[in-house]
């Protein structure tokens, strides 16, 4: 039916187009009807045909939306540090937060989990040792004995020992926690006032995390708390990027990567175990831009042996750090072309157009990825200044993971109406709505930025139908295999349906 009502608005447009001249008279309404219907049937859930149950729900949606964009303080329009609190006291970020939304299918492995979690939960167990870095950083170490000197930092001071000391421990908690999130309640313009200034803080907070998250016993709850944050933000699957680094014990020993894929899979059956109506996880194995040729070879080689060894739980393959001070896809195209040349499945998920630099070498990745068939796209904010990459991605596709709270609070884009993804939204391109790094931007699982997409990308044009596309096309774009993606999809219908008919 939507086809054929698609079909009748082009027709209509075509005879516009062929038979229309100069008048001076007023156009005829009904070509404006039809004009306007055909715009909207080229968006994101355009062609959706809502049940009666889902049109109640989406006019009350509608209604909710149009208070809200008429608020002086629309939260969109201004930094998510500042809008936090506005959105969490919004009645369609309440709707969203219950809405079933499929698949998070970009997030990355130490930014899982709030940064609160990590200093109630993590912090007070013993043997936790922290040390001051010489540019006011922080490190962490679990040890069964005082740790060795680490260079560029103070002595190790036992964690459980200082709070003793201190008795009120709130300011210390808070100065921690302030370490390892980039959230602030000052003006976050002033914070950060530029993109180098925002992103040495950010690699700095996962460093800070680092020795906290590797340590094994953590890094298990970790993972199993990502999931119950993400379960309980009503997400029912996740692609989640992972450096797979090495993960010590108590004593000193580690373990490698395919100790920590095993970990995440046995995590994953786990948790599926004590909630069934989640669908699951996978790894997207990642390494970092910065690598040089030689050391991204090696870094290709294996993992086509720990895809080969871990089909069921790794997806694929990655590269991640800032794309504008890393070398550009191009630079490993002789690593990256091995799974092909010697007939080795080997997926990618490529980060590429997450830049405001147009012209540069980097700003060729989102060309590059789609040449090394890439499955998804990461971030491709610079994607509308590429017309070929942008048809070729919609003609294979390939689906853009878009992050609006990430690309706003890394100085991509000020006001989240102007972000490229209305655009590719308005015109129905492949796209996922992710949330990257949420702990580290003060967020948590995906309704945030949800909330960003649907009230600032699509303004009153979206509606329940570009909810319901959007959760569909996390499923229908992940890495599950064509039968999986049906069980899927089977399992968040089930759950669309209960929240239509608990809310409409």
């Amino acid at each position: 039916m939507a086809g054929k009502l698609q079909c009748h608005y082009v027709a209509v447009v075509c005879l516009l187009l062929c038979y229309g001249t100069l008048s001076m008279t007023i156009p005829d309404s009904r070509h404006r009807e039809a004009l306007i219907e055909l715009e909207a049937s080229m968006q994101i859930g355009g062609n959706i045909i809502l049940s009666e149950a889902e049109q109640r729900l989406d006019a009350h949606l509608s209604k909710l939306k149009e208070e809200e964009m008429a608020r002086a303080d629309f939260p969109p329009a201004l930094h998510f540090f500042k809008a936090r609190h506005l959105i969490r006291n919004s009645p369609v970020y309440d709707l969203l937060q219950k809405m079933p939304k499929g698949g998070l299918l970009h997030v990355h492995d130490f930014s899982m989990v709030d940064a609160e979690w990590l200093v109630r939960n993590v912090t007070y167990r013993p043997h936790c040792y922290m040390c001051f870095t010489n540019d006011q950083s922080l490190r962490f170490l679990f040890s069964s004995s005082q740790p060795k000197p680490l260079p560029q930092c103070s002595t190790w001071i036992l964690l459980e020992n200082l709070r003793a000391k201190m008795g009120n421990t709130t300011d210390l908690d808070n100065s921690i926690m302030g370490n390892l999130t980039l959230f602030t309640e000052r003006d976050p313009e002033v914070v950060y006032p530029s993109q180098d200034v925002v992103w040495k803080k950010f690699e700095q907070a996962f460093l800070v995390s680092w020795g906290l998250v590797t340590y094994a016993p953590v890094f298990t709850d970790y993972f199993y708390e990502g999931l119950l944050q993400f379960y309980t933000d009503n997400i029912m699957y996740v692609e989640v990027r992972a450096l797979l680094p090495e993960i010590y014990e108590l004593d000193g020993n580690t373990h490698d990567k395919a100790w920590s894929l095993k970990t995440y899979q046995d995590i994953t059956r786990k948790f599926i175990a004590e909630h069934p109506d989640f669908f699951g996880a996978r790894v997207i194995v990642t390494v970092h831009r910065e690598l040089n040729a030689s050391m991204m070879t090696e870094a290709v080689e294996e993992a086509m042996k720990l895809r080969r060894d871990f089909p069921d739980i790794m997806a694929g393959f990655d590269l991640v750090g800032r794309e504008d001070s890393g070398r550009p896809l191009w630079y490993f195209r002789e690593a990256l072309s091995l799974p092909v040349q010697r007939e080795v499945d080997l997926p990618y998920f490529f980060h590429a157009g997450e830049t405001d630099l147009e012209g540069t070498d980097v700003d060729q990745n989102l060309l590059d990825a789609l040449l090394f068939n890439t499955s998804r796209i990461g971030h491709g904010f610079a994607l509308l200044r590429h017309p070929v990459a942008k048809k070729l991605s919609r003609k294979r596709g390939v689906a853009l993971e878009v992050c609006p709270i990430s690309n706003q609070v890394l100085k991509l884009v000020a006001d989240l109406r102007n972000h490229p993804a209305a655009v590719l939204m308005s015109e129905g391109h492949p796209v996922v709505i992710s949330s990257d790094d949420p702990a580290m931007f003060g967020a948590s699982g995906l309704s945030y930025d949800f909330y960003e997409a649907f009230v600032g990308f699509g303004g009153l044009s979206s509606h329940l139908g570009s909810l319901k596309e959007l959760a569909i096309n996390s499923i229908r774009y992940s890495s599950l295999s064509p039968k999986l993606q049906e069980r899927a999809l089977a399992l968040w219908q089930k759950r669309w349906d209960q929240f239509v008919s608990e809310h409409s």
